[in-house]
Formats: C-alpha cells, structure tokens, sequence
C-alpha cells in the first residue's frame, strides 16, 4: 500500500483497527546518557511494529506499517527486513513493490537498504531488463553515487546476460562524455573491460589494452589535471602488466610548463596526443608518473625522482608536502641501503 508522504493519519495508539496490537516501548535504561528525541509519529510507529514482530504478524496492514517507518526512517533495517519477509508470505505482486521502490530510491540515493531491498525483489522477479534504464535515469539525479554504481554493477554481474552487457560500454562512455572526472565511470569502465569476464568480440585482450589506453590518453588530452583518468591509465598498465616506461614519451609534454604560445612540435605522435593548448601545466598526476618511472629504473635516475618529488611537495602539490617528503625519505633510505 503505497501512502503519500504529505498525507498525515492518526497515530497508530489511536485507530481501531490496531486495538489488538500490544505496542512494545523501545528499551531505555532509567537514565539514557544520550537519549534520542524521536517524534511522537515515528515513536507511534515503531512501538507497534515491535509488538507486529513479536507476535509474528504478516499482513497487509503490517507492509502499511513498515512503509510508514521506512517513509519516515529509511535506513531502518529491520523494517526493511521484516516488510521483505512479509511480502514473501502475502505472495505480494512484487512489480508493484519495485514500482514504490522507484519512488524510495530516487528519494533516498544514499540508503544502502532501499538498495539492498531492490535487490532481493530482482532476484525474485528474475527481470533485470528495467533496471538499467531505472539506474541510468537515477543516475541523473547523482552521476557518483556509490549505491547506485554498485547496484548496476551487481545486476551485470548477477545475472550475466549478454543482452544487458551488449551496450555497457556505450552507456559509460556517454556518462564520461558529459563528465570526464566521473571517478565512478572510470572505475564502472574498468569493471566492464577488465573484471567481468570476456565478452564476445573482445577476445583479443592485447587489442583491447591498446584501445583502452588509446582512450584514457584522448581524455588526458582534453583535461589533464584529471585525477580520476590518470588512475584509470595506471590501472589498465598494472592489469596488463605494462612498465609505466613504455608511456615515457606520451606523459613528458604534461609534466612540463606550457610551451609559448605557437610553438610547434617537434614530431606529431598519433599515439600520445598533446596536452590542449588552454591545459594548466604542468600536471602533478604527470610528474608523479615520471618520478614513478625514474624510480623504477633505479641508479642514477633515482636522483631525477627525487628531484621531482622536491618539485611537488615544494611547488607544485605543497598541500601533500608530508606526502612527497616521505617518498624522498623512502628513496634515499633504500638507496643508502643499496649503498653499504
């Protein structure tokens, strides 16, 4: 029974029709040293709802009750709990249940239970179809929620159906096209193409690196200073086991000042776009990622990292100074270690 928000009813103390209900007051000690102020309304309900559990009820009117505690608390869990059991028990048309749930979730994104809930009636109704465009259109609401993210994540990967995959990476793309440092998008991109299995026409894994990578440097080019893509970059070069050197001549450019204004390039390199010329340069994610590079390589090129280091904890990225002093305290300490 789906109740408007907005419509007030008496308290349940004071209808009929629950006057066989014995209401149970929730425990307090005599003296509570933080005592939660609860309105006369969700008290009401949650008295009641003691005295429904423990006599076992399942009813209509008990899916009434928890809908009423779940409107005004909605991380409630027992109540989501005890609504989902009941539901079970009545043989509930569950079209109608996810149909309140549309309304619950859009209203409160970040509650792990409506979420959770949504995902129990899934795997009843065995109709996954719906829920992408459901999620697709919440996501328009918050694009980084992380329930919501997660929730997509487990209906790809619960059901694993072809049809559901086959336009996945078209979604998160148009998702990084309308904003390049979604995080979530990033990460959801990497699940499709490197934690999910292997999908039709994606069989040729060294192919697939490469377009990754051709993608991840394309959107390097439009906004440099991006956080979110550079950690896509290292992810697919981790996954595939790629030294970070290989990318030396691609990342240079971005952890250098801006050129003049006009300077051409010395040689056009299809494979490692330049920075856009209205870039901010250079790009601290950029001198990370070649201090990472000098590092590995070890000897002498140790010191180039260092150097770098200095660059961001005095320069470039001071408000992580501790940060970037203890990567110079680490290098030298390993160094001297290598010395004696």
């Amino acid at each position: 029974m789906n109740i408007p928000a907005e419509e007030e009813k008496p308290l349940y103390s004071q209808r009929s029709e629950w006057a066989d209900v014995v209401p149970l007051e929730q425990y307090e000690n005599a003296t509570p040293l933080a005592p939660i102020f609860y309105t006369d309304e969700y008290r009401d309900a949650t008295n009641y709802f003691r005295g429904i559990v423990k006599s076992g009820e399942m009813s209509p009117r008990v899916l009434e009750l928890t809908e009423n505690i779940i409107r005004q608390n909605p991380g409630h869990y027992s109540a989501w709990q005890y609504r989902y059991k009941t539901l079970m028990a009545l043989k509930s048309p569950l079209d109608d249940e996810l149909q309140l749930m549309d309304e619950l979730a859009i209203k409160h994104l970040k509650t792990y239970q409506v979420w959770h809930h949504r995902r129990l009636l899934v795997q009843q109704t065995r109709n996954p179809g719906p829920e992408l465009e459901f999620i697709a259109n919440s996501l328009q609401v918050d694009t980084k929620n992380y329930h919501t993210w997660s929730y997509r994540q487990w209906i790809l990967a619960y059901f694993n159906d072809d049809a559901l995959w086959s336009h996945e990476l078209d979604f998160v793309e148009s998702m990084l096209e309308n904003d390049v440092r979604n995080n979530s998008a990033w990460h959801h991109r990497f699940f499709v193409v490197f934690q999910s299995g292997v999908r039709n026409g994606d069989e040729d894994r060294e192919a697939i690196v490469r377009r990754e990578l051709a993608f991840a440097k394309e959107r390097i080019a439009i906004a440099p200073n991006n956080p979110s893509v550079w950690n896509y970059l290292r992810g697919v070069l981790d996954h595939a086991k790629i030294p970070y050197s290989e990318l030396q001549a691609f990342v240079l450019p971005y952890s250098l000042p801006q050129p003049p204004l006009g300077t051409p390039p010395e040689i056009v390199d299809l494979e490692s776009p330049l920075p856009s010329k209205d870039s901010q340069l250079p790009c601290v994610a950029a001198i990370e990622f070649m201090a990472d590079i000098h590092e590995a390589a070890g000897g002498d090129d140790s010191v180039k990292a260092v150097e770098l280091w200095k660059s961001l904890a005095n320069e470039h990225d001071s408000i992580h100074k501790r940060y970037w002093e203890y990567r110079i305290a680490q290098s030298l300490k390993i160094k001297s270690a290598g010395d004696s």
